[in-house]
């Protein structure tokens, strides 16, 4: 049976948002082994679930024969990309870029087979960081009309509040890795957010007018809900890769809980499941749909963290869903008798918990009938808990219609 065409793949998943060539690119891929490349600027310590669409397609693209190279942005770090962003990015010591970078690694190490050079990674620290301005600018900067630049969507939204030279810069920057990939390892195409759709036309153009070699460009769907808002936010800010910054169980919980519109998609996405299981799950209706949540939540917590995580996360939220409190999995805070004394505000152990910032927060929270003690709703805002209201030195709070806490007298 022939292979099918990756982009064919990817197409049908949901993946692709822009092509510079579709046709050429798909006759390309499916004609020839392809070095390709997705940038990932090391700015936390973590990666987060926006960086996780890329490394599926990477993983997906290697699967199908094509030769990715994870670049990890060393260099441009230090300037910072002005797209989707308000304000510049706090300038970052090569350290602590570097330290990012290895963590960064230990993720890619989970989806791609590095062995015999299948995939490689590259520091653009490399080749950015010994260069010379001037002969930087004789040899790229020329290849830039600044009219054009300008007309670029990450430029032009930064107009207003101030466009700094030191960021202006950064599509330079991208655009030369590209050539410079292109002349060391053959690399004909780059991939990336659709954020990044100008710096890639750059980087084609660059390649065109320094090497007269042809490259191409693809941008992926950012992950976006059904009305169109960016998905992989929490409470606690993103919805990170690291289980040190989002636990398995919080991360488990995130696609558990997200709306029916959504389900379809994300199994698409984030998920290796075949497209006729996903479209199965996807037309699910009412209860049924919590399924597909389950299997969703089950298989993208499996892929990045492990199977027993998922496994652990799995029976921690149904022993909640089913009113049961004995798991191991569910987030706990401690509270010491002494702190109980003769009563404890449940404002102040929610705030104690990480379930509310503010006290203004808990109160509007209990005002709605927003949140249970032990499945009863708590209707005073002054309402306290006492060693009475706890079952087994245990205690749950349940905020809103699905995040739940315990509370763990000590």
């Amino acid at each position: 049976m022939e292979q099918r065409n990756v982009f064919d793949v990817l197409k049908e998943r949901g993946y692709i948002e822009q092509c510079t060539h579709e046709e050429e690119i798909r006759e390309l891929l499916g004609k020839e082994s392809v070095t390709f490349y997705i940038g990932f600027d090391p700015t936390a310590d973590s990666l987060h679930i926006g960086h996780y669409i890329q490394i599926m397609v990477m993983s997906i693209m290697q699967k199908y024969g094509h030769k990715p190279i994870a670049l990890l942005g060393g260099g441009t770090t230090m300037i910072g990309d002005p797209s989707d962003r308000t304000g510049m990015r706090s300038i970052m010591t090569q350290e602590i870029i570097a330290q990012n970078a290895e963590n960064f690694k230990k993720v890619f190490n989970k989806f791609l087979d590095f062995s015999n050079d299948k995939a490689i990674m590259v520091n653009n620290a490399e080749w950015l960081l010994p260069l010379n301005y001037l002969d930087f600018m004789r040899e790229v900067g020329i290849h830039f009309s600044v009219n054009r630049m300008l007309t670029a969507d990450c430029y032009k939204n930064r107009m207003e509040t101030g466009l700094t030279f030191f960021e202006f810069g950064y599509m330079l920057m991208q655009s030369y890795d590209f050539y410079v990939l292109n002349q060391k390892y053959d690399c004909k195409m780059q991939f990336g957010g659709n954020d990044q759709w100008s710096n890639i036309i750059g980087g084609i153009e660059l390649t065109r007018k320094k090497a007269g070699n042809q490259v191409f460009g693809m941008t992926f769907s950012l992950l976006t809900n059904s009305e169109g808002k960016k998905m992989g936010k929490t409470e606690k800010g993103a919805l990170w890769l690291d289980r040190e910054k989002t636990t398995p169980y919080e991360f488990y919980q995130y696609w558990r809980n997200i709306d029916d519109a959504d389900v379809e998609k994300c199994l698409a996405l984030l998920t290796f499941l075949p497209m006729d299981e996903v479209k199965r799950l996807g037309a699910l209706k009412d209860a049924e749909i919590n399924k597909a949540k389950e299997i969703l939540a089950y298989e993208v917590t499996k892929l990045i963290h492990s199977e027993e995580d998922a496994i652990k996360a799995q029976e921690a939220a149904r022993s909640l869903f089913s009113g049961g409190a004995d798991s191991e999995n569910i987030p706990t805070t401690e509270l010491s008798k002494n702190e109980l004394g003769d009563g404890y505000s449940v404002i102040d152990l929610m705030i104690k918990a990480g379930l509310i910032k503010t006290k203004s927060e808990g109160r509007r929270l209990i005002e709605q009938s927003g949140v249970s003690i032990n499945e009863e709703i708590v209707n005073d805002v002054k309402a306290v808990v006492s060693e009475s209201d706890f079952k087994d030195e245990k205690l749950m709070i349940k905020k809103g219609k699905k995040v739940y806490h315990r509370i763990k007298l000590v």
